[in-house]
């Protein structure tokens, strides 16, 4: 098969021929029909995880059975699916309480193991992870599902519980924070979308945000509070730095719930956070990391009835040698919106 390969950290990308995946014990062989770019991709090649080389990225993706392993009970080769970026092992206790995205023995395709940026991928515990697609649900709109709109939903769900009325700070208008906006503006919320990118501002807008603020010189925290009479009840770093990190927390109202999205590569040892304000405002710093499937039917049915459109925030779609070229860019990249890749071009 066709796959974009990494030899070492920060190595250029290369589409190869490489040998097609076989079904592991309880697992399935998925034809990808379509894959996300997403910046946590980035974040494997720069050398922020520990992944083996040479090494195939891609975590978001949606396609059809093509190979079915032993034990697997719950589907068969032709099948429509998508999958959480965290696949869980489906037997420990986190697993067996709905809880796989903190599941100790996970597994991630891309980053455990070879990824979607492929014509074929492996996918584990076929049984606990995998997810129908509806019909009318297209493959590119269930990728954008496994990563950044699942996070972004189950961070203002299931860990913000945010509520209709409430103010949220969204910093950073790529695909999980455009997810987040959109999210966020479905059920009611109040949206201020941050970030250092015009078009990307515009696309939040567009997908429901209240306000926008252009993360230039200026103090974005400040300009919140006085938008917000006080600050944001709820505010979602979706970048992953320290000053982004540190304008969604202090953006805050006292007593408000940050959820922490974009991952945090430390910085001379570990990036720092403004706790102090944490501490006398009572905040909440909550991590939230993917969405298990089980609670992907919610969400599924909001997309179905078209209260949700996660479609929309589809930037352009791309071939493997596309991607292999943007993947070292990806962190610089000023296009709004999503980043889909089609193995089949």
């Amino acid at each position: 098969m066709r796959a974009v390969v990494i030899d070492a950290v920060r190595a250029q990308p290369e589409v190869r021929e490489v040998a097609q995946p076989s079904a592991p014990a309880g697992g399935v062989v998925v034809k990808v029909m379509a894959t996300g770019m997403c910046r946590s991709d980035w974040h494997a090649w720069a050398g922020h995880d520990d992944i083996a080389f040479p090494h195939v990225p891609g975590h978001e993706l949606a396609g059809v059975i093509a190979e079915v392993g032993a034990g697997v009970t719950k589907w068969q080769v032709g099948d429509r699916v998508t999958v959480p970026f965290v696949c869980g092992c489906g037997v420990c206790e986190w697993c067996r309480s709905g809880q796989a995205q903190v599941c100790p023995d996970q597994q991630q395709p891309g980053f455990t193991h070879w990824g979607s940026f492929a014509e074929y991928v492996a996918l584990h515990a076929a049984d606990t992870n995998l997810i129908a697609l509806p019909a009318q649900v297209e493959f590119a709109t269930a990728a954008s599902l496994g990563c950044r709109f699942a996070t972004a939903y189950r961070a203002l769900v299931g860990r913000a519980r945010l509520a209709a009325g409430e103010w949220v700070t969204v910093v950073g208008a790529g695909g999980v924070g455009l997810s987040t906006v959109m999210i966020a503006r479905a059920l009611g919320g109040r949206v201020i979308a941050v970030d250092r990118n015009p078009e990307a501002l515009a696309a939040a807008s567009a997908a429901g945000a209240e306000h926008t603020l252009l993360a230039d010189a200026s103090d974005v925290p400040d300009a919140v509070h006085e938008l917000t009479g006080g600050g944001s009840h709820v505010s979602v770093d979706a970048v992953g730095s320290e000053q982004t990190c540190a304008d969604a927390i202090l953006s805050l109202r006292r007593r408000g719930r940050h959820v922490q999205v974009g991952l945090l590569p430390p910085v001379a040892g570990h990036p720092r956070v403004p706790m102090a304000r944490v501490i006398g405002w009572e905040l909440d710093v909550l991590g939230s990391h993917g969405m298990a499937a089980v609670d992907y039917p919610e969400m599924m049915r909001l997309i179905e009835a078209g209260d949700l459109q996660p479609q929309r925030l589809i930037e352009r779609v791309i071939g493997l040698d596309e991607a292999a070229a943007l993947l070292p860019t990806l962190d610089r990249a000023t296009v709004a919106g999503m980043t889909m890749v089609d193995p089949t071009r």
